[in-house]
């Protein structure tokens, strides 16, 4: 065991071959050195198989120095994964009938890096032994390491005296033992008379108690140098060492089966597998984030993992080391935390979890299936579907789980909801609707229904349908509709034409109380407000038999009579969706009269307007009716018109109206004088609350399933970026870039160009990857947000370091990067953040407290370290290659003559130890 190494025995059997065979190496190069000059000739034959190892061994090794770091990347240097500036060569050499690798590790930067720094990605033999180049020869067995002790010296031996002939100061290193143990054994040529030969173990069961408080550490490591008949705890021996602690918060899992427990609640309801059951019984940890309605995300951070650094400190007696034990890690140095993350955060395989993108997924699937039926009622039964593939997935929920979809759709409470809440300054560049509008519900309600597949959303659809018609036949107000106001063409077209008939039923119900008043009360005036005009005949005028006036247009007076110019009550011009206005286009330009087809557009309108005008207006011609709808054609003769008092008003037509055969003039000229009280509805609210029905009913499924993945992609990023998650101008950013991106893919949708072999749907499913990524994002942001609420430069920090670490898994970072690398971007803990981070560190509960009697020390709000890792050095002055008395008027070196590295916990403890000693 290395516990028994000293000066006067480190490795007797590795020293006393390698002394022997140096010697014998040396003597044989003399005399061939001599036989070269007298005979000019190398007589190979008689080298031993060994020599000839050695010298394939030196001949791999003066390749390598030759080429140096730069050509040995060129030539194909495999970087490491824990590490961006460590890379290794190999070369395959035999001796004895059996196969070796020596590999080389090396470094690229020329940075000096220490490892007393602790905060570097380094390979455990150079944090072991504290070197930075190394070779490393083992057996290609599959145990990877040398059994025989022999073997092993012999193996070192070959390597060591290669490297001498090499004039190389690189360690070599060669595994032992048991693979689980990670027993090494090693040296290194120091270019002096010095050499350094290193030993590494491990005690993988019970430690024993001594070795693990700090005192017994202590201990061992001075019992290498000291006098075993020594007392080492009434002895001072001082020595250099440093510590770090690794300490792990609790898993923030509430219970790992229950990570989605509102998502998959609702999925296996709705698939009839598990009743509803308080499925909020729990606190989860985004009950307050905005898609906790629909689903509640997995935590992307686990926990935390503290570390806490002494450096540079010495220590004389064991009795400081107990001391230390017994301190604070709030007395250490350096702070530094690392997030605990989820391994679904960096796996992009599409697994099991419940998001807006797994479901996006499915969505996407169901409009590729939604091709192969011509109505959503052919899914409903899957008997009655013509394809296999539709029967296979014909999974819908039970009807106890419909209806309360359709109760949340319909009869949750009458309140009208705020329909700009939730939108991003970008969200109307994708064709969905407000994210509180009943078809995005609808659409919402359509991810988590069953599982989102297409016969699902056929039965939701049908009975949607049918709940609506209920409002229209029973004029009840469509829920989360406005009923007034214009259509917004900006919209999807279900949604304009659910807003239509909002209006349609609110003027239905209009139109019934007036004729229910009018029964009542034949002496008041109906008011036929079926058009959406105001109108009133309260202003009639008996004098000058005015009808269906609102009132003077100030002072302006009519050109062919002295009276006041009334301006009309006029009906509304009609309500049109995106697609009426399409087909009107589409009737002007068959008759060619694409000249004037705005007039045509609105010919009924402009008669009505007209009508009312005359009825308001007895007296008025024609130019009167210029001047108060279209004063821009009016134009004022200024040389004449001196006041506003003079009558008649002086001016003209304008060309455009002046013109012959001009169309107004004909209209004006056909139109009777009739309020608009008494005119012939322009909108017909009936009619048109049948032909939006019409619609809904026969809508064929892929234009169905084409509008509800615009406005599910809409509804789920108004939903996610509604999300608090600080100052983090990264998310602010991916929003900004992800609505035009969204955009551009869903475009191509709504041009009705679906086909089965259509690349659409694959640029979907990449939308669906794109999508995940910015969600993935998004839980992390909020849930780092919520955690350092008191502490936020500590959010930003680590989001940033992730986000420039997940950046190349989004497709926009730089090229090559590797994604089988651990996130483990540490980032250190400020002084006055440090109590937010310990308060993370709940104390254990009682069930946990046994742990105590096996304490290492150190301990942080009752957790003791999982880890703890320190290095123990002496130093001693070398002067002219030796060691030397200290002495000011003489230049001298520090040589670190014993090192030990310590690692481990309760359960298990490993030590390298390295020791320097004149051959």
């Amino acid at each position: 065991m290395y516990f028994q190494l000293s000066t006067s025995n480190v490795l007797p059997g590795l020293l006393i071959s390698f002394i022997s065979f140096s010697n014998s190496m040396e003597n044989a190069g003399d005399d061939e050195a001599q036989e070269e000059e007298l005979e000019r000739f190398d007589d190979f034959t008689l080298a031993s198989s060994w020599e000839r190892f050695i010298s394939e061994i030196e001949g791999v090794c003066r390749l390598w120095l030759a080429d140096g770091p730069k050509h040995l990347l060129e030539k194909g240097a495999v970087c490491l994964g824990f590490s961006k500036n460590l890379y290794k060569v190999k070369s395959v050499l035999k001796y004895a009938m059996k196969s070796y690798c020596m590999e080389y590790y090396f470094e690229t930067s020329n940075e000096n890096g220490k490892v007393m720094d602790w905060n570097c990605s380094l390979h455990d033999l150079q944090l072991a032994f504290g070197v930075k180049d190394f070779l490393v020869i083992s057996p290609q067995s599959a145990s990877g390491v040398v059994l025989d002790a022999p073997e092993a010296s012999k193996l070192l031996s070959s390597v060591a005296i290669a490297l001498s002939n090499c004039s190389s100061l690189w360690p070599a290193f060669v595994p032992v033992h048991d693979p689980s143990r990670k027993a090494y054994i090693g040296i290194q040529n120091m270019g002096t008379v010095f050499t350094r030969r290193f030993e590494a173990d491990r005690i993988a069961r019970q430690v024993p108690v001594k070795l693990m408080h700090l005192e017994g550490l202590y201990e061992l490591f001075v019992s290498k140098f000291g006098f075993s008949i020594l007392d080492f705890s009434v002895h001072s021996f001082r020595v250099q060492f440093t510590m770090k602690l690794t300490y792990r918060t609790q898993s923030y899992d509430y219970d790992d089966d229950d990570d989605n427990i509102h998502g998959a609640d609702e999925i296996h309801t709705e698939s009839g597998e598990v009743s509803e059951v308080a499925s909020r019984n729990k606190t989860q940890w985004d009950d307050d984030c905005p898609w906790s309605e629909w689903y509640s995300a997995e935590d992307p951070v686990k926990g935390f993992e503290l570390t806490s650094i002494w450096s540079e400190k010495a220590a004389e007696s064991s009795v400081e080391m107990a001391e230390l034990e017994n301190a604070s890690p709030h007395e250490a140095e350096k702070w530094l935390l690392l997030p605990v993350l989820s391994p679904n955060l960096l796996d992009d395989a599409k697994g099991d979890k419940i998001s807006f993108a797994s479901q996006l997924r499915l969505l996407v699937d169901a409009l590729y299936m939604s091709l192969e039926a011509q109505f959503m009622e052919d899914f409903v039964a899957a008997e009655n579907s013509g394809s296999e593939n539709m029967k296979s997935t014909a999974v819908t929920p039970p009807h106890t789980v419909l209806d309360r979809v359709l109760k949340d759709l319909f009869h949750e409470g009458d309140k009208l909801p705020n329909f700009s809440k939730g939108e991003h300054k970008n969200s109307r560049s994708v064709k969905g609707a407000p994210l509180e509008s009943l078809f995005v519900q609808f659409c919402l309600h359509s991810l988590w229904f069953g599982n989102c597949n297409i016969h699902a959303i056929a039965m939701l659809w049908v009975e949607f349908v049918r709940e609506v018609r209920w409002c229209w036949e029973e004029s009840q107000q469509l829920p989360k509709m406005p009923p007034n106001g214009s259509i917004d063409l900006s919209t999807c077209l279900i949604n304009q034409k659910l807003q239509m008939l909002a209006i349609c039923i609110e003027k239905k119900c209009q139109s019934e109380e007036e004729y229910q008043d009018c029964v009542e009360s034949k002496d008041i005036n109906i008011e036929d407000d079926g058009g959406g005009g105001e109108y009133s005949s309260d202003m009639h005028d008996e004098k000058d038999d005015r009808e269906g006036s609102s009132g003077e247009v100030g002072s302006t007076m009519l050109l062919k009579s002295y009276k006041k110019l009334h301006a009309p009550f006029t009906q509304d011009a009609p309500l049109m969706t995106e697609d009426m206005h399409e087909e009107r286009l589409r009737a002007v330009e068959a008759l060619g009269d694409s000249f004037s087809f705005s007039g045509q557009l609105e010919r009924d309108v402009l008669s009505s307007d007209m009508s009312a005008f005359k009825a308001a207006n007895p007296d008025a011609v024609f130019e009167d009716f210029i001047r108060w709808h279209s004063p821009g054609d009016w134009v004022h003769d200024e040389d004449l018109q001196t006041s506003k008092d003079v009558w008649p008003p002086q001016g003209q037509l304008s060309d455009r109206m002046s013109g012959h055969g001009n169309s107004w003039r004909q209209i004006w000229s056909k139109a009777a004088a009739l309020p608009a009280s008494e005119q012939k509805p322009l909108f017909d609210p009936n009619r048109e609350g049948e032909k939006v029905l019409h619609y809904l009913e026969t809508l064929r499924p892929n234009q169905l399933l084409e509008q509800i993945v615009c406005t599910a992609f809409r509804a789920s990023a108004d939903t996610l970026q509604q999300t608090t998650f600080g100052d983090l101008k990264q998310m602010a950013t991916k929003f900004e870039q992800l609505y035009p991106t969204m955009a551009s893919t869903l475009k191509r949708l709504q041009a009705n160009h679906l086909t089965m072999d259509s690349e659409i749907i694959e640029d979907l499913r990449r939308l669906c990857a794109v999508f995940e990524h910015v969600e993935k994002l998004v839980t992390l942001a909020a849930s780092l947000h919520r955690k350092f609420l008191q502490a936020p430069r500590l959010s930003v920090a680590i989001f940033t370091d992730f986000y420039k670490f997940y950046l190349p898994r989004t497709g926009t970072g730089l090229p090559g990067a590797d994604f089988n690398m651990e996130f483990d971007k540490k980032q250190q803990v400020m002084i006055r953040e440090r109590e937010v981070v310990a308060n993370m560190f709940t104390p254990p509960t009682p069930n946990q407290s046994w742990r105590k009697v096996l304490s290492m020390g150190n301990l942080l709000n009752g957790h003791e370290p999982i880890s703890r890792e320190i290095i123990f050095s002496t130093s001693d002055g070398m002067s002219d290659s030796h060691y030397a008395a200290p002495n000011p008027k003489s230049q001298q070196q520090e040589l670190e003559t014993y090192r030990m590295y310590i690692s481990g916990t309760s359960n298990d403890l490993r030590v390298a130890l390295s020791v320097v000693s004149c051959d």
